[in-house]
């Protein structure tokens, strides 16, 4: 399985040939215009099963199946916490819970960014104690701006999910340190001198023995078309896929 997360800079309709072309079973975008307003070309393919979230209808959250995995939103979806969204994913051998995250609510004067993960991580909590569990996205949060925040900053995100053995697939996998990241996501201004690691997938123990690759999107290829470069994941699950 090949679960990818991108943030898009907007308008994926006119850009989703170019990251579909890395042939993802699930995609998580971060500022995908609303479903009305996705009119793709005829030759881009379309999505199996597909979830959207958000208030602005040019930027939201958007999560789209290319296999067989269906998805359906978890009871107790909490639309305060903006924008993480709980989703049982499944195909019928396999089912794994997968929070789609884009961490931007500029109403909530505790915190727009790392504040609503460390939200839905509180919130959620009996939801991370799933064997089979994912959490993806743009957290826009760094361990370099804890100084900025005195109650759930980044590092107190990665403890308190460290403590369930939930674990970032890119640091265990590459042996980085949170904070010292080698492969940035995020490129201010699209600026080459202005990078940052904010996009993250977090996965619970028995998920991460599972990964069999990561790689992070390079500037070069990327830069055209947002300011995020995609962070891609894949997951042997074996007969179970």
């Amino acid at each position: 399985m090949k679960l990818i997360t991108w943030n898009c800079q907007g308008a994926f309709r006119k850009k989703a040939e170019f990251i579909l072309a890395r042939e993802p079973d699930i995609l998580v975008i971060q500022e995908c215009e609303h479903p009305n307003k996705l009119i793709f070309n005829s030759n881009t393919e379309r999505p199996k099963d597909f979830l959207w979230f958000g208030e602005n209808k040019n930027k939201g959250l958007g999560i789209f199946s290319y296999s067989d995995f269906t998805f359906q939103l978890t009871d107790n979806h909490n639309t305060d916490i903006k924008l993480v969204a709980p989703i049982l994913v499944t195909n019928g051998k396999t089912d794994f819970i997968l929070f789609a995250i884009w961490a931007n609510n500029r109403k909530d004067p505790q915190g727009q960014y790392i504040e609503q993960v460390w939200k839905a991580v509180n919130y959620y909590e009996h939801l991370l104690n799933n064997k089979n569990l994912i959490l993806t996205g743009d957290f826009n949060s760094n361990k370099i701006w804890d100084k900025k925040h005195r109650v759930g900053n980044h590092s107190t995100v990665v403890e308190s999910l460290l403590r369930k053995e939930i674990y970032s697939v890119y640091h265990k996998y590459f042996e980085q340190k949170q904070g010292e990241e080698k492969n940035p996501t995020f490129f201010l201004q699209r600026n080459l001198t202005k990078p940052y690691h904010i996009d993250y997938c977090f996965a619970s123990n028995e998920m991460y023995a599972k990964v069999k690759n990561v790689e992070v999107g390079t500037f070069d290829n990327w830069i055209e078309y947002s300011d995020h470069t995609p962070l891609i994941v894949d997951f042997d699950l074996g007969d179970e896929c």
